[in-house]
């Protein structure tokens, strides 16, 4: 039984090329250990070098399920420089039989649009050098929306500074590089598959912004479970094969942190300044100047600090109350001898717009959240006007 699955799996990626190479999957050698469990759950590794295309993992997720017989599937990413040269488990052939003690997956993944959950692959001996940045020239001036930690409100900001550049009749992009928490789509209210036109991703649009995120392309409730290689290749593919035209600006939304997705921007391209958001109180600020230094170590300059949640007003007198506390984010500016960009108050109408993919600069445009925004979004313009593009 195992064995005529295995060869009912073979000749289903029999039918999946690798436009790279113009051959099937399995005749490029990049299908290896492939397990069949007796109730029809299937593994295996995927073999994915640099220049392939992300959608092939997709495709050939969706060949396997179509077999009959197959319950769930699960695919494991590796790049090919990574995987061991001598493999006990050679690449799978027609016919080949499954080894006889190979567990089913432990991991039943959603059944739909789906990527790869990454495996634990053998350390690289030879470590490769670092890539060398290419240049977009026809994606404007790329600028990071970045924090120290998570909570800050990093993502309502870049959605908001986004749409407000829009309305000054800029062409904008959001890249969501916030690959283990996509939020950009339900911010902007957009959540379909992107269509693919030859060999390039289309970005969906929303609010006159061109927008591509890693939530359109797996399920709501799929973890992302992926170390570097795979961060780095995902970054690279958003900026190389997604057909943005022409943008004068692209805000990249990054994850909280100084970690893979930060390294692996920088790597990809040329960054043309950052912007850090954060709150008032020490703890968040601590974060964002490590998160600041690491643009700076890596020479992309900060354009200025946002503070975000900087005060509550009151409904009926207007006071302000600072429930986190003051002054955080001017200190910060003030520590890395950058501007402090805005202060924006702590509004319900914030919250709503972004669960409702409605931005306040769209939604309430004469609140104060939304002016403080929409003034942020044209200091950015004015500090980026003059940097190399």
């Amino acid at each position: 039984m195992t064995e005529t699955m295995q060869t009912r799996i073979a000749r289903a990626l029999e039918g999946v090329i690798n436009p790279r190479t113009s051959e099937d999957v399995i005749r490029s050698g990049m299908i290896r250990d492939v397990a069949v469990s007796v109730e029809g759950r299937v593994r295996f590794t995927i073999l994915l070098d640099a220049q392939d295309p992300a959608s092939l993992v997709r495709e050939v997720r969706q060949a396997v399920e179509r077999v009959d017989g197959v319950q769930d599937v699960r695919v494991d990413v590796r790049d090919p420089s990574q995987s061991s040269a001598n493999s006990a488990v050679p690449p799978v052939s027609r016919g080949a039989a499954s080894p006889p003690s190979a567990p089913p997956p432990a991991f039943t993944p959603p059944k739909g649009r789906s990527l790869p959950v990454m495996g634990q692959e053998p350390k690289a001996k030879n470590v490769p050098p670092a890539p060398t940045p290419v240049a977009y020239p026809n994606l404007g001036r790329i600028i990071a929306i970045s924090s120290g930690k998570g909570g800050v409100g990093k993502s309502t900001v870049t959605v908001n500074l986004a749409v407000a550049l829009a309305k000054q009749g800029l062409r904008v992009g959001i890249m969501d590089a916030d690959v283990y928490g996509p939020n950009i789509p339900m911010m902007m209210g957009v959540n379909t598959p992107p269509p693919v036109v030859g060999d390039r991703i289309q970005p969906l649009n929303a609010h006159g912004v061109k927008l591509m995120s890693l939530g359109f392309l797996i399920e709501r409730d799929q973890p992302a479970i992926w170390r570097g290689p795979i961060v780095m290749k995902i970054v690279t593919q958003f900026l190389r094969d997604v057909d943005w035209g022409t943008l004068d600006y692209l805000l990249v939304d990054m994850p909280p942190g100084t970690g893979d997705a930060q390294l692996s921007l920088v790597q990809a391209t040329h960054v043309h300044g950052a912007v850090i958001v954060t709150t008032p109180q020490p703890v968040s600020t601590g974060d964002a100047l490590r998160g600041a230094k690491m643009f700076e170590r890596v020479s992309v300059p900060v354009l200025g600090i946002v503070e975000n949640m900087s005060y509550l007003l009151c409904a009926h007198c207007g006071k302000p109350t600072p429930l986190f506390g003051s002054g955080g984010g001017r200190a910060l500016a003030d520590e890395l001898n950058v501007p402090l960009l805005g202060e924006i108050p702590l509004e319900s109408g914030v919250r709503e717009g972004g669960d409702t993919g409605s931005p306040i600069v769209l939604a309430t445009p004469d609140s104060p959240a939304a002016r403080a925004l929409s003034g942020i979004a044209m200091q950015i313009a004015e500090a980026s006007a003059a940097l190399k593009t």
